[in-house]
């Protein structure tokens, strides 16, 4: 999937669904593909409490981390690269919406 496709793909999610989040995204995921947390963490390479961190967003992944969580689930890296930035800003009191570029 090219960045661009993904920008539009989230674009119309966050327009239906509202604003997306990297929590609300890896639960989508895993449930999507029918796999508990033990399934989904060893799919990630990460301990099952610190896939239940990122989804109930009591963490927020780095850029770096959300770019290899985004290789292993398939998804464009920006994407979620992004959503994790914005999901940093939000934590802060900073309600921007950062936008996905094309590379």
């Amino acid at each position: 999937m090219s960045t661009k496709k993904g920008s539009d793909a989230l674009e119309m999610m966050e327009a239906k669904y509202g604003r997306l989040s990297v929590a609300g995204l890896l639960i989508s995921c895993r449930t999507s593909d029918e796999l508990s947390q033990t399934q989904f963490a060893k799919k990630l390479g990460m301990s099952v409490q610190s896939l239940c961190d990122l989804e109930k967003g009591r963490r927020i992944p780095s850029p770096g981390r959300a770019a290899k969580i985004a290789k292993k689930i398939g998804y464009p890296e920006i994407a979620l690269v992004t959503l994790a930035v914005r999901d940093a800003l939000y934590a802060e009191g900073f309600k921007y919406n950062v936008k996905l570029e094309s590379a």
